[in-house]
């Protein structure tokens, strides 16, 4: 496991119940909540590094992540970028609904179980629940704004806080999903992943994390993040996790309106 052990707690929806966690979750009736776990098919173990989607390749099913972290990655010549990281509760590739195809690669960080959806299976659900098509808009809508943001940090920090701040936004999404962290955060993160994140090499990558521990703000180890004091790395880091939209204020009653 790349979190450090919490106590297991017993949910009736095994395949997406931390779909849209700490969000407008819990403005969905249980019919609706049995709707959405009735779109997985089957489900699907990935081994660390596995293609779940290839860019430009036709796609005609989506997935929850459901254990496990994600990259997006784009590949150009001999050098990867990623571009964006996915937490379980998130549907990793629903772009490919709208679009048949993605203009990146989703790729498995370690090990990773994903449930897959047909898009017909999406097409019927949005035909027969508008409120419910709603909620997938809504998560891509999240997607775009973690995207935002991670071009908006790659712009103004350097690379320390480049890496914090990747640090911070995935203790925060795990949280929402019921999956906290206080002084560790395990990741399956190798010091190339953080450079292809940051946009920097991995020598700059190793000063980076040297500086965090010269500040006494946090150890990385092998991925892990060690730090006590998670509000003095989110300052550091400039981080403001507005971005994510917890606990949005509108309530899904104002959504079908």
């Amino acid at each position: 496991m790349f979190l450090e052990s919490t106590a297991q707690v017993e949910r009736p929806y095994d395949l997406t119940g931390d779909f849209l966690a700490g969000r407008l979750r819990k403005h969905l009736d249980q019919d609706e909540l049995a709707c959405v776990e009735g779109l997985v098919a089957h489900e699907r173990m990935l081994s660390d590094q596995e293609v779940l989607a290839r860019r430009a390749e036709r796609v005609d099913t989506a997935s929850i992540l459901i254990e496990g972290l994600m990259f997006r990655t784009i590949e150009s010549g001999n050098q990867r970028f990623i571009v964006g990281l996915h937490v379980p509760g998130d549907f990793v590739d629903l772009h490919g609904f709208a679009l048949g195809r993605l203009d990146h690669s989703i790729v498995s960080v370690g090990t990773a179980r994903v449930g897959v959806v047909p898009h017909l299976g999406i097409e019927r659900l949005m035909q027969k629940r508008p409120s419910l098509a709603r909620i997938l808009w809504f998560a891509s809508l999240l997607d775009a704004a973690i995207h935002r943001q991670w071009i908006q940090m790659l712009e103004q920090l350097d690379a320390p806080r480049r890496i914090a701040h990747i640090y911070c936004e995935l203790q925060t999404r795990l949280e929402l999903v019921g999956k906290p962290s206080t002084r560790a955060l395990r990741a399956p993160f190798t010091q190339y992943d953080l450079a292809d994140m940051c946009g920097i090499s991995a020598v700059h990558a190793n000063r980076a994390i040297g500086r965090l521990r010269e500040l006494g703000l946090a150890q990385i180890r092998r991925g892990t993040l060690y730090t006590s004091d998670w509000a003095a790395l989110r300052q550091y880091a400039r981080f403001d996790s507005a971005y994510l939209y917890a606990d949005t204020p509108f309530k899904l009653a104002e959504m079908r309106s």
